[in-house]
């Protein structure tokens, strides 16, 4: 028994990394990997792996508190300041849109399988999210129009702790209707009574974990760990106060502390997302190894008409009544509709619910699990298959990605990102110097504040529609290491990388071009050091259309090397060429925009290369 127990628990960490790396490398939902790896070995098909022999009574407890970071960390990336910033579609997607969805597959549900009303209410509250874990990866392959990826995007990231909330005040009263209290006074007055302890307390722990941080009461390496503890903590006192009140108090508490001024979360957050992508590959490896098939097997063609009834009627009647009077096209309005995977909060939240219930004597409880774990493959595996082909068909998927991320908010990056901004390229800069994304903003150019390979970015980077990157920090460690973070992301062809050295004492030791981690960006001969210096100088990126009577040799001999070529814009204006040496001038044809950085006459003293080298 030890031995199986050891095994059953390293199976489960070895094959939840397992399961997060191939969505990394087939940039679709975790969620899904991980639900066919318990699957597979649990109950619905080996049996290998049985979580209640394993756990014994401690599976509740592990749920429980799981779900409760999970809760938690969702809720701390909800600053209502976004909500106020959004556009109206997104606004009532999160707010009337969700009580439409939540309101008509409860319908559904109990007109279909005849399920108990509160459980039909509840079974509409665990499926009315999305959330970015799921969104974002099929976002990235789809490709679609920026305007019709932002508003899901939006979406995902806002409705993911809204519709965790719903579902757990759906569930409070649900437990205030079973705990015996005599009539509707008493079922509302438990229900209330759950409601204010989970706020007061939510309320309080939010505020003495803002107080902390904001006047550095607990050391900065402890700021973690003292948050985790006290997550748990205000769990636990709120659960004893009032029975199932936890998972409310752990939510406001992270709404509170996500809205609090002048309090840093950054490292927190980064830290809850770590530990949370732990819980959920053991968590719902574990849970779908629990999950009885027998159920949606007994329900038999229902179940797929209830899925077919999410997918085709109840998404489309919350984009028509969120999008009524906006200026969305029919065509984007079909798309919106067809988009809405659900993902990790629904699994989690409810099996931990089915798992309560069961023991408050609701034996259809399980039957809540088989139905979320359905939707969410279903939605999850549909909708990857079918959208590409759908917004190419519609035509709202953007013929090349236009998108461009520069590594780096540097003087040279933000000339470079500015040019490209002013003939219709969408860059976004990022950089760890505040002073340098400031200066971004100033012009009004996308940024972001923080480093590109960290976790953080993994999670918040929004890279939908980016389809190359131009690596032009003053740090060449970075430069090479997002090149080769994100060469699976863009593909080798579309990573380009400055130079920082103009005289490297071992080539094979410093270049990227040779090992197919990125091309060099401009030419070899051309380095971050001397584009800065230029620039410093009053160098401006200018772009000049080529003619039949003016075509690249006549602009070759009119600047000599008083210009830098930097890119080519094809005629279209889709198609950017970016620089990589001197064979790739020579592809330059009529109606092509060369953009090239021109240098004054008296910022000649140093040159980068002699005439005949730079063209």
């Amino acid at each position: 028994m030890d031995n199986y127990l050891l095994i059953a628990i390293a199976a489960i960490g070895v094959l939840g990394s397992l399961a997060h790396w191939l969505s990394w490398w087939l940039k679709l939902p975790s969620i899904l990997f991980l639900l066919i790896i318990g699957i597979i070995l649990g109950q619905p098909v080996t049996g290998w792996l049985q979580p209640d022999v394993v756990f014994g009574d401690l599976l509740f407890t592990i749920v429980s508190l799981s779900v409760a970071v999970i809760l938690f960390e969702g809720a701390l990336t909800l600053n209502f300041n976004q909500i106020r910033g959004l556009e109206s579609v997104v606004r009532r997607m999160v707010t009337v849109g969700m009580i439409v969805t939540w309101l008509t597959i409860a319908l559904a549900t109990h007109w279909l399988l005849e399920l108990d009303w509160l459980l039909s209410l509840l079974f509409g509250s665990l499926v009315v999210v999305t959330g970015p874990t799921v969104i974002v990866p099929m976002l990235r392959i789809l490709n679609l129009d920026k305007r019709i990826a932002n508003v899901l995007r939006w979406e995902g990231i806002v409705i993911d702790p809204l519709g965790a909330l719903l579902a757990v005040l759906v569930f409070n009263f649900i437990i205030s209707s079973q705990q015996g209290a005599e009539g509707l006074v008493g079922v509302l007055f438990d229900f209330g009574w759950i409601i204010m302890v989970g706020v007061v307390i939510g309320g309080i722990a939010g505020e003495l974990m803002a107080q902390v941080l904001r006047r550095h009461w607990v050391p900065d390496f402890l700021h973690n760990v003292f948050t985790l503890t006290l997550v748990f903590g205000v769990f636990a006192v709120s659960d004893v106060l009032a029975h199932e009140s936890g998972l409310l108090t752990v939510t406001v508490m992270g709404m509170w502390l996500a809205n609090s001024k002048n309090v840093e979360i950054e490292d927190i957050l980064n830290f809850k997302e770590s530990l949370t992508l732990l819980l959920i590959a053991g968590l719902f490896i574990i849970l779908a190894a629990r999950m009885d098939i027998e159920p949606l097997i007994e329900i038999g063609w229902l179940s797929v008409v209830l899925f077919l009834i999410i997918q085709f009627v109840v998404r489309p009647l919350k984009i028509v009544v969120s999008t009524w009077g906006s200026d969305l096209n029919w065509k984007e309005r079909v798309m919106l509709s067809w988009i809405a995977p659900r993902g990790i909060v629904a699994a989690a939240v409810s099996a931990l619910f089915a798992l309560r219930l069961e023991q408050e004597g609701y034996a259809e409880a399980p039957l809540l699990v088989s139905l979320t774990f359905m939707v969410i493959i279903g939605t999850v595996v549909f909708q990857s298959a079918t959208a590409g082909m759908l917004s190419k068909r519609l035509g709202v998927a953007s013929p090349e990605s236009k998108g461009i991320l520069i590594v780096g908010a540097n003087p040279v990056a933000l000339a470079i990102a500015e040019s490209l901004n002013e003939q219709g390229f969408d860059c976004m800069v990022t950089d760890s110097h505040w002073r340098y994304i400031k200066e971004a903003r100033m012009r009004d150019i996308k940024s972001y504040w923080g480093n590109v390979v960290s976790e953080h970015a993994d999670q918040q980077l929004d890279l939908i529609g980016v389809g190359r990157m131009l690596a032009v920090s003053m740090n060449r460690e970075l430069n090479l290491l997002a090149a080769t973070r994100y060469k699976n992301e863009f593909g080798a062809g579309n990573i380009y990388v400055i130079t920082n050295e103009e005289k490297q004492k071992d080539e094979r030791k410093h270049t990227t071009s040779k090992g197919g981690k990125a091309q060099t960006l401009f030419s070899k001969k051309v380095t971050f050091a001397n584009l800065a210096s230029y620039i410093s100088r009053g160098a401006q990126i200018k772009t000049t259309l080529l003619t039949e009577e003016f075509d690249f040799e006549a602009y070759q001999a009119k600047h000599g090397d008083n210009a830098i070529p930097l890119f080519g814009i094809a005629p279209d204006g889709i198609r950017l060429k970016v620089f990589t040496g001197q064979r790739d001038y020579e592809k330059l044809k009529s109606d092509w925009k060369v953009m090239s950085l021109i240098i004054e006459e008296d910022n000649n003293d140093n040159r980068i290369v002699d005439k005949s080298q730079n063209f």
